[in-house]
């Protein structure tokens, strides 16, 4: 039996539509910067709040397989790229490809997850690929941050400073290039 184009094209139009409408929830964001003429950089997937709670008991992140380790953004992994060899609050990471989570058990107590496998999709997690983890700053934004942001700022000399910020939370890590 043959489907006239005409009956075709209008459901593969909305298809894309609809996958579309999907993917712009959470676009595709970076952070990038460079330390001492070497680059960082974070490619991540940026969800919004809408309305939603996030964090603690009963939060939206409480019902994904990984928890309490969180992707830290949505869709796939996020990405962590470094030129250089770093230090990362204290955690040594060799320059190379790495996969960013939090772990948010503590809403307000996050550790972020430098962990060696890459290329995962998000809700995927292996603990026994975790490089270390490392205790974050936590504070409280000014105003509830809608669309989950990184931000690596350089912070003169061979430092910078990774933070995360979504919802209530903002949570800040040191990095030294070495």
């Amino acid at each position: 039996m043959r489907i006239p184009a005409r009956t075709i094209l209008p459901s593969v139009s909305l298809s894309v539509i609809l996958l579309s409408v999907a993917y712009a929830q959470s676009p595709p964001a970076q952070a990038t910067v460079a330390v001492g003429g070497k680059k960082l950089t974070i490619e991540y997937s940026a969800p919004s709040v809408h309305g939603r709670q996030i964090f603690g008991p009963g939060g939206l992140l409480s019902g994904d397989p990984t928890y309490p380790a969180w992707r830290a953004g949505a869709n796939s992994a996020t990405a962590f790229h470094s030129d250089a060899n770093l230090d990362i609050g204290g955690l040594a990471v060799p320059k190379g490809d790495y996969t960013l989570y939090c772990w948010v058990e503590d809403p307000n107590q996050w550790q972020l997850i430098i962990n060696k496998e890459t290329g995962q999709w998000g809700l995927s997690y292996n603990r026994t690929q975790d490089l270390g983890r490392i205790k974050m700053t936590m504070s409280k934004p000014p105003a509830p941050v809608e669309t989950l942001k990184y931000t690596l700022t350089a912070q003169g000399g061979n430092k910078a400073q990774l933070q995360l910020a979504w919802e209530n939370h903002v949570a800040t890590v040191p990095i030294t290039v070495k």
